[in-house]
């Protein structure tokens, strides 16, 4: 039996696979992280953290790809706690309590836990309450990833106890450095021509990870010469903008139009008109907030700017895409342009307000209807001064509750046809002070 054994020849040891460039490339140090120097400088939170000795649970906000997995790795290095990494998608509560349970005894054994929790916001609350006593009893040190904004999509109880950090974007600046380091390991130079090795850039928006698998795509390719824009194009898809119609995305570009609008910006607004619909908004969402930016930055200014978003929320009704879509852009250059004025939505807010403060007053009798003779008796419509037999065309009465001083609530800005309401109300109030000093 020996012998038999002994007679199958020894296994050679299996060729180990090739490592992918984003792996290969990942910082060995805080320093090597590229792009978040604003967290991690001397002066920045985490730096100032990590100088201080003194490492506090944390949140990582930020989009796909910018460094939250690594540097939550290169945090537990460098304060000599284990690294445990769970994602939020496969872990449920079984699997958590084994993870505390281990965190537990290595405490116990002397070490600390750095838990890092990917995509911690699509734990729904009662998991995420779950981490708080072994966060204060000093079992784990908490760092969440998230893309999605902690304010909505985490518990108050678990924000109070971590410290949000902030990750950016990747510049195209950093995008670059990190494709030099990529050559650098590939032991040479991207076949790209200078515009080409810009686009390979922009394709990846922002994002780190994409660039190197984008990367490591161009370098596998035999060709003879450097390729141009065109011809990267033609090999490459571009990777579609990030944007989440029900997620932070949505909010943060629908912002931008409002703002840019607001601003008096057409160029600006455009582009973030456009950043939606390339998105995949729904024109419909569009239409609406564009006739809402209407009546709440324009108003009175420009009479003409709510019916303008109207007739083109209709032409895109009737149009459909991708014709429609010209009627809203029309719109948004018009809203753009138009004077601005929040003349009304200051006065209705504050018309709101005194109707609650001032409860149930009552109209002036001398305003109130009379169809009976009861309500006539008691003085229901008795001294009211009918406006159109008055001089002018205006009585001057007083219409607010009796007892009420009048306030001030309408007060238009000299811009735009409000330059005309304006004329028109300082021509009223001094009517009304002449009638009723006579």
């Amino acid at each position: 039996m020996a012998d038999l054994f002994d007679s199958h020849p020894a296994k050679t040891p299996e060729r180990e696979a090739p490592r992918p460039l984003a792996d290969r490339l990942r910082p060995q140090t805080l320093s090597e992280v590229i792009g978040q120097g604003h967290i991690l400088s001397p002066e920045g939170p985490l730096g100032a953290m990590l100088a201080a000795g003194s490492l506090s649970s944390l949140i990582l906000w930020g989009p796909p790809g910018v460094g939250k997995t690594t540097i939550a790795r290169l945090l537990a290095d460098q304060t000599d706690l284990a690294f445990v990494q769970i994602s939020a998608i496969f872990t449920g509560v079984p699997d958590l309590k084994k993870v505390f349970e281990a965190a537990k005894i290595r405490r116990q054994n002397g070490q600390g836990t750095l838990l890092f929790v990917d995509e911690i916001h699509r734990f729904n609350k009662a998991q995420q309450d779950g981490f708080l006593p072994h966060m204060e009893d000093g079992t784990i040190l908490l760092v969440g990833a998230t893309t999605e904004n902690p304010s909505f999509e985490l518990n108050a109880a678990l924000l109070s106890r971590s410290q949000v950090i902030v990750l950016e974007r990747l510049s195209l600046a950093d995008l670059e450095r990190m494709c030099q380091r990529a050559e650098k390991e590939l032991g040479r130079a991207l076949p790209l021509q200078a515009e080409a090795r810009e686009s390979l850039l922009e394709m990846a928006d922002g994002d780190g990870r994409a660039l190197l698998n984008l990367i490591e795509q161009v370098a596998a390719w035999k060709v003879p010469s450097s390729l141009g824009r065109e011809e990267l194009a033609k090999r490459l898809m571009r990777r579609a903008a990030r944007y989440d119609k029900s997620g932070d995305e949505h909010y943060n570009l629908i912002s931008a139009l409002h703002k840019s609008i607001r601003g008096s910006d057409p160029d600006a607004a455009l582009y973030w008109f456009a950043r939606m619909l390339e998105g995949g908004e729904d024109p419909r969402f569009l239409a609406r907030r564009l006739t809402r930016m209407a009546v709440e930055d324009i108003g009175l200014a420009d009479p003409q700017a709510h019916t303008a978003c109207l007739d083109a929320w209709q032409s895109y009704e009737r149009l459909g895409s991708p014709e429609g879509e010209l009627a809203l852009a029309n719109a948004v250059v018009y809203l753009a342009l138009a004077p601005k004025s929040n003349g009304v939505y200051t006065a209705y807010k504050a018309a709101r307000a005194l109707a609650r403060d001032t409860g149930s007053q009552m109209p002036p009798a001398h305003i109130l209807n009379a169809p009976t003779k009861l309500m006539k008796e008691i003085g229901y419509g008795a001294g009211y001064a009918y406006d159109h037999d008055a001089e002018d065309g205006f009585s001057g009465q007083d219409y607010f509750p009796e007892g009420m001083k009048r306030p001030v609530l309408y007060n238009p800005p000299e811009r735009g046809f409000e330059r005309e309401l304006r004329k028109r109300i300082d021509y009223f109030a001094r009517l009304r002070a002449r009638r009723q000093g006579g």
